[in-house]
């Protein structure tokens, strides 16, 4: 008999709010959709893996295939499939954000002041088994089952991404010596609950919605979530639903992108309710020169500076030249036995399904005394620190042809590799990440996403062992990459935003994220993508976040929960696929529909097709000084005229809300163009409220 765990979506009981139900009472009608073989056995209940409560009405069990096609018949049954295992999205940048300690948002935020013990609110405990570790830092630790029995990190993410986030002021925060200083969270004091999903094979659908279910019930103000599947319709996306729980509570859900970057439409959890994070770079480099024998000196990164590497030339091979053995290029497991790389530096091509430390470890395994890491186009200026095992340094494309050049022209090439430790202020950042997922969304299109990109390239934070297999430190650190690794700075955002304005929604945190993001690098020119070029709205979404503008942004753009319940309609889902978002029934027919455009949302996602004018409003409420005026600047789209009707906003008390119209309209001499953006900003004094407009 072969079980698989299958997601079970199933009516309300009697039609009553699910969280008002008891535990109890709703396990006894999960139950009664298990098959009636099952249903008087002593195993039904290892069956039933969880009994969902918050997230959506219904469980994960274990079933096999017939049995669970049996459950199709059952009265108030809507869906079953079995469940997915998600991949992860695998402290210098608080000041590289504008955060210091004692100025500014940290200064005024409650969460820049001291330990305090958890809120009233709260209702997340220890495990009994785990209770001496928690503290007023760690408020909650729980496993779940792929968790493997304890909420104890085995492989980092969980570490990483929790400091990240919330991490308290840590001196002497380094990785081999490289980035040293004092590491923080972006909120250091924020409380963290911790939920276990993940292992080094990823996490399971039925674990992460039973870790959403327990957060919500819990009392989480910010959920973060760096994890995610494939693009599908929000009533297919489980994460989507129990996230729509969690902003129906309250909870801001913040999640990121997805590492399937440069190309478009690549994107991971695409709703709108959601915060979705792209990646960048921050300016600080730990570099390490490639200098050939011509002189010729190239910079790259890597966490492994030894000080006693000698910085002699040594013979410079490239295995993979001459042959189209894909493993040689790339330096796979044992693929540079006897291939005579001993005592050369050797280069690797990046990529090919080989982390740069598993290239580092074959090098080393043939004798070989150093690695030259060179990115190929689809990498392109994007470097990436490691705790190599070797003397190593990754390239970026440009230098890494410059590399194979003097290769293929010398008949004796040579290299060294001189390390030149942390060098902070490098211009051109932030810059999106290769990897960094982009958008059009394709669940929504007419959303324009990713919402908004922040650190996530080389980004130190706590580790659950040391690197450097000290077991004498304390304080343990790594260097890594990843969605996975920007999602939690937003996630430290939101809560800053959260503590300075509770009544906040999740809706007007997104929106004063959003309405604030930078624009420019810091060599004010526009932000760039991995291939030196003008980076796209598809690739940054609103732009790059601003913390120091965040808790003043003038004005903000907020949703309420019936606001989607129109726009779910627009997307003509069926009742039985709204239902399973909302957890209650929607007659769409008695409802407004509205278009994606429609939603109140911070941003705009036009089609350049259309040949009739798209017109939309939108509502902004004044968070700023209670009497100021604002008007509109309007850059327009190619081949898109925008008018925005009035031009003029003026408010004459906090809080009030205007409402605006903008129309888009193909203008004559509309041109070929894929991809095309503009924005519409309301501008008075201090105040720049902007929002990005899309074309495709």
């Amino acid at each position: 008999m072969s079980l698989e765990t299958y997601i079970v979506h199933v009516d309300l009981p009697h039609s009553q709010i699910l969280y008002d139900q008891s535990q109890d009472y709703l396990e006894t009608w999960y139950i009664s959709f298990l098959p009636t073989t099952l249903a008087s056995e002593t195993d039904q209940t290892p069956r039933m893996v969880y009994s969902y409560r918050n997230v959506f009405s219904g469980f994960a069990a274990k079933l096999t295939r017939d049995e669970a096609k049996a459950m199709h018949n059952k009265n108030g049954f809507i869906s079953a499939r079995p469940q997915e295992i998600f991949p992860l999205h695998t402290t210098h940048s608080p000041n590289f954000l504008g955060l210091h300690q004692d100025t500014g948002f940290w200064n005024n935020s409650n969460y820049g002041r001291g330990g305090p013990p958890p809120p009233a609110k709260w209702k997340g405990v220890c495990e009994f088994n785990f209770t001496g570790a928690c503290n007023n830092k760690l408020i909650r630790a729980r496993h779940f089952r792929n968790g493997n029995g304890t909420p104890l990190d085995s492989n980092g993410h969980g570490t990483h991404t929790a400091g990240t986030a919330a991490g308290n002021f840590v001196g002497g925060a380094n990785i081999f010596g490289m980035a040293n200083g004092t590491a923080a969270g972006i909120a250091p004091l924020a409380h963290i609950a911790a939920y276990k999903v993940c292992s080094s094979s990823g996490s399971s659908e039925s674990d992460i919605l039973a870790a959403m279910d327990i957060a919500i019930e819990d009392g989480v103000d910010v959920l973060s979530v760096s994890l995610g599947g494939p693009s599908r319709p929000f009533h297919s996306d489980n994460i989507a639903v129990g996230a729509f729980a969690a902003t129906e509570r309250g909870i801001l859900v913040s999640i990121s992108a997805g590492n399937n970057g440069p190309a478009s439409a690549t994107l991971s959890n695409e709703a709108p309710w959601m915060l979705t994070v792209g990646a960048s770079t921050t300016d600080r480099k730990l570099t390490a020169t490639a200098v050939l024998g011509n002189a010729l000196e190239l910079t790259g990164e890597s966490g492994f500076q030894p000080k006693h590497f000698p910085a002699k030339q040594l013979p410079l091979v490239f295995p993979g030249s001459n042959t189209s053995d894909f493993d040689s290029r790339h330096c796979g497991e044992s693929s540079l036995i006897n291939t005579g790389v001993k005592g050369k530096i050797v280069i690797c091509e990046v990529g090919g399904g080989t982390t740069s430390r598993r290239k580092g470890q074959a090098v080393k395994d043939a004798g070989g005394a150093g690695m030259i890491i060179v990115n190929t186009r689809r990498y392109g200026y994007s470097t990436l620190v490691d705790a190599h095992v070797l003397p190593a340094t990754n390239i970026n494309y440009e230098d890494g042809i410059k590399i194979l050049a003097y290769l293929n022209s010398s008949t004796s090439p040579t290299a060294s590799i001189v390390f030149k430790g942390t060098i902070i202020g490098d211009n051109t950042s932030p810059m999106v990440a290769w990897f960094s997922s982009r958008g059009p969304s394709t669940s929504s299109p007419g959303i324009l996403k990713p919402d908004i990109i922040g650190p996530g390239v080389n980004i130190l934070a706590a580790w659950h062992n040391s690197v450097e297999n000290n077991t004498n430190t304390k304080s343990n650190f790594n260097v890594i990459s990843g969605t996975s690794m920007s999602c939690p700075h937003l996630s430290g955002v939101a809560a800053l935003l959260k503590s300075a304005h509770p009544d906040w929604s999740p809706a007007t945190i997104k929106s004063a994220i959003m309405t604030t993001a930078d624009q420019t690098n810091l060599g004010n020119q526009p932000i760039l993508d991995q291939s030196h070029l003008a980076a796209d709205v598809y690739s940054t979404g609103a732009g790059h976040v601003n913390p120091a503008r965040v808790n003043d942004p003038g004005l903000v753009y907020d949703i309420e929960p019936q606001d989607y319940v129109h726009y779910l309609c627009g997307l003509n889902y069926t009742h039985r696929e709204i239902f399973i978002i909302l957890q209650r029934k929607v007659n769409c027919s008695a409802e407004s529909r509205i278009s994606e455009g429609q939603l109140n949302y911070p941003s705009f996602s036009v089609r350049s097709n259309e040949s009739a004018d798209q017109t939309y409003t939108r509502t902004v409420t004044n968070v700023g000084e209670a009497s100021w005026r604002y008007n509109v600047e309007v850059v327009a789209p190619q081949g898109i005229d925008v008018i925005v009707e009035p031009r003029t906003l003026h408010f004459t008390e906090l809080n009030r809300k205007l409402t605006y119209k903008i129309t888009f309209r193909r203008s004559a001499n509309n041109g070929n163009t894929s991809v095309s953006h503009g924005y519409v900003l309301w501008k008075s004094g201090k105040y720049s409220v902007r929002s990005p407009i899309a074309v495709s």
